[in-house]
């Protein structure tokens, strides 16, 4: 607890720090180069002030030549912010010197595709990112590109492609399993869903959200096992969180209502059913606290339920 408050801190105070330099910057008390290298940094979008600060750098040659070798990152960091911002005449501008700097540079290779994307010429955009993996076939942020490009283009079949084949490359890609977790939810894949959240889970096992999120897909999913299942996931979601996750709570309860359903009382397991007890009563008490004009609407529910 105390590390993750002191990594709060931390942040407050670098988005403190990029707010005051950037005024200071914006009215020309200085600190240019220092707010850029403190976007770059936090890894920021801000790029309708990046794209006027830059600029004004880039326009003045005496500042320009001051940053000798850094002058090229500037380059970069601009072209990107004026992709961001639709001066796409300013992003070709930056590219076309990053490019005679640099001929045949992947980096600027990547910067040229993504001046493709932003006009929306994506044949031309995946025939210059095939181009570079040809050459490294283990770029991942090319990779990337290429996931981007079929969602921005709806084709969601074709983005579950080329996710399968980035984690046959990058498989400890927690953030890639859960966009592909989350678009085999959209097209109804659930077992495909179900199998991603998994892996989550085993390689992050104490993340409540993976654990509620499984559950959800195997409620979704039906059938006896499953609900049992996601019960215990639900629980589990509980467990991490201190019992303050009303969507787990609200989940042990319908699943509890489910099974019981399913199997009209047989095979009633005592730990089971103190487990939706538990569940009921500490919705009722959220409630009760946070929103008691509801109360007497959950409370209902629950009854019609069979669980209060």
């Amino acid at each position: 607890m105390a590390a993750v408050a002191t990594a709060t801190a931390a942040a407050a105070d670098d988005e403190a720090r990029l707010l005051r330099l950037e005024e200071q910057a914006e009215h020309g008390g200085g600190g240019a180069w220092e707010y850029l290298c403190l976007v770059r940094k936090l890894r920021a979008r801000r790029p309708d002030p990046v794209l006027r600060i830059g600029l004004e750098l880039l326009n003045n040659s005496s500042a320009r030549s001051r940053l000798a070798s850094e002058q090229w990152t500037l380059y970069e960091q601009v072209a990107v912010a004026a992709m961001d911002c639709q001066r796409l005449d300013v992003a070709k501008d930056c590219i076309g010197v990053l490019s005679k700097k640099f001929p045949g540079s992947a980096r600027v290779g990547r910067l040229e595709a993504l001046l493709f994307e932003a006009k929306g010429e994506w044949a031309d955009a995946e025939r210059a990112y095939a181009l570079i993996l040809e050459n490294n076939p283990f770029d991942q942020i090319v990779h990337k590109r290429k996931i981007a490009i079929a969602k921005a283009q709806g084709d969601m079949s074709l983005a579950v492609e080329y996710l399968n084949k980035y984690l046959e490359l990058f498989m400890a890609d927690h953030d890639a399993w859960r966009e592909l977790a989350e678009i085999y939810v959209s097209l109804q894949m659930y077992k495909q869903a179900a199998f991603c959240y998994e892996e989550l889970i085993l390689a992050q096992p104490t993340i409540p959200l993976y654990h509620l999120a499984y559950a959800e897909v195997l409620y979704t999913m039906g059938g006896l096992e499953n609900l049992q299942t996601a019960r215990k996931y639900y629980a589990s979601t509980i467990q991490l969180t201190g019992g303050k996750n009303t969507r787990a709570l609200f989940g042990v309860c319908l699943c509890s209502a489910a099974i019981s359903q399913l199997t009209k009382g047989r095979n009633k397991e005592e730990e089971s059913s103190e487990l939706q007890s538990l569940a009921a009563e500490a919705l009722l008490k959220d409630y009760k606290q946070r929103a008691p004009s509801k109360e007497a609407l959950i409370t209902n529910m629950l009854k019609n339920m069979k669980l209060s």
